[in-house]
Parts: C-alpha cells; structure tokens; sequence
C-alpha cells in the first residue's frame, strides 16, 4: 500500500494511492493515519480495503508528511562508504548516530526555506524507514519486523552551521530541513529495503545516484543497533544515510539557494519535488 495524507497544512485527510496512481479518500475508514494506523493491526485492516472501491480525490492537492506521530527522527551519518570518502572521512565502524529535530518535518512538496545567515546549503536523500511496532534490544535477523514502511527523506544540512561545532543538530534539525514523503509504502511492496535505487537532482541537473545496496550498514542492522541505545516506538522515523554527490564535496562545492528545485527519486516509493524559498519574517510561516 501507499499511505498518505493530502490537503491544506493542518487540515490533512488520510488517503491512498491506487494501482494507477490516483488518489482516494480514506476519511470515512480511519481518522488519520498516526502510529495506531501503522500499526500491525492497523495495516491489517487497511490491507483488506479495495483501493478501487474508495472515493476519487478530484484535483491535485497538497500532498503533506504522509503519517503524524513522528516522537523521533533519527539520523544515520556516513552510511554509504563513497559517500565517507568523497568528505575524507573513515568508513564507520559502527552507525554514526544524530537526531533532526522534529519540528524540520514538511512535506514532499512543501517550500525548503532558506535559513537567515545561511550560506552552505547541502541537499542528501536518503531512505526513510518507518518503524510499525515497539523495538527494543532487537536482534538484526528479526528488526525488519518492526517496520511499517519506508519513504523518502531530504536529509537538508547547513553545512557552515553544521561544522560550526562537533554539533550538527543546528546545521541538520532547522526549520523545513526534513522532507518526507511522498507517502508511506508499505513493507509488503518493499521486501528487500537494500535493492533500491535513488536519484537527486537540483534544477533538473543530476547530483546524487546510489543504491541502497551499497550501505555500509543495513537497515536492519541500523534498527538493530539503535535500539539497543534507545527504544524505537510506533511512528519513529530513520533516515539511512546518503550515496555520493553531495554538494560539500564536488569541487568546487556547490550549493543551493532560494529559487532553486530539490528532486528526489526512488525506485518503488515516488518522487519529492521541494522548491526552496528564502527566508520568511518570524510567525509568518
């Protein structure tokens, strides 16, 4: 299934897409789609549902982030090997661990505004992994049980904020530096998270390719580790890591800036176009 939540911020109905790509109406069986929805028991129900026999979403609505509840986004740095030698960094010998904060979240077609003082701003997709039902101290043979589905994640990053300190939380945790979406895809689509290509353009340009095959960790190895450190909940979200082409490290950088496009693709889940903005007057977003 392919989950989402569609509508003017703050007034998202739950939906579905369908086999042909067409939006439907799921208010009048659920409420909203949150960590009870997600759930094992949720997902039951919604599985047995025709997408077909659901009323058309007439239009193009917004698309927002595709489930609420997200108590944490976390973050896994340098998981892609070329990725840690184009920052001349040393692969990892076990997850590097961040979090984003919660209140970057937006949606898959929302603006990416431009923070005041930025000056280094960075694009990363990743793969988001939705976690389904409560992990702790989970082994890696059985963590992908724990999975509700995956999504799409522009894990945004100021970089002169970033490297500003050992921190990163303010370089990769302001405000719209977190993308989602565009919907949740269900782990009955996506059995083997670690075979999915991506793709990342900015203008239309091409500046990221990779495939999730080429992790340093894996995903369920990365659902293993965290929650041995902290205990996964229903709605918690973690974004894997990014391939190579980041701007950071082309030479010379590259980087973004208000007017620009951000797209990003991968196989079997869809695509996340965000415009970039510049930034707003305080209260006013």
């Amino acid at each position: 299934m392919k989950l989402c939540r569609y509508g003017k911020p703050g007034y998202e109905k739950p939906g579905m897409i369908d086999d042909e790509g067409k939006l439907r109406d799921l208010s009048k069986i659920v409420d909203n789609l949150g960590p009870n929805e997600i759930s094992p028991r949720g997902l039951k129900v919604l599985t047995r549902l025709k997408a077909e026999s659901l009323p058309l979403v007439n239009g193009n609505p917004r698309c927002g982030v595709p489930y609420v509840g997200i108590g944490k986004f976390i973050a896994i740095g340098l998981n892609y090997s070329d990725h840690a030698k184009e920052a001349g960094l040393p692969i990892p010998s076990e997850p590097i661990v961040f979090m984003k904060a919660t209140t970057c979240i937006s949606g898959p077609s929302d603006d990416v505004i431009q923070p005041k003082n930025s000056t280094k701003l960075d694009w990363e997709i990743e793969l988001g992994v939705v976690i389904g039902t409560q992990a702790r101290y989970v082994d890696e043979a059985s963590a992908l049980n724990h999975v509700a589905g995956y999504c799409i994640v522009n894990d945004v990053s100021e970089r002169a904020f970033q490297m500003a300190t050992t921190q990163w939380d303010k370089g990769k945790g302001f405000d719209t530096a977190g993308p989602i979406g565009p919907w949740l895809v269900t782990t009955d689509e996506i059995r083997d998270p670690q075979t999915l290509g991506m793709a990342l353009e900015v203008n239309g340009t091409r500046m990221q390719t990779g495939n999730t095959r080429t992790m340093v960790f894996s995903v369920a190895k990365i659902i293993s580790h965290v929650s041995h450190y902290m205990t996964l909940l229903p709605g918690d979200i973690i974004a894997t890591g990014t391939p190579p082409g980041v701007g950071s490290a082309k030479k010379p950088p590259v980087f973004f800036k208000a007017g620009d496009s951000l797209s990003c693709t991968y196989q079997g889940i869809g695509t996340l176009v965000n415009p970039v903005v510049g930034s707003v007057p305080a209260g006013s977003r």
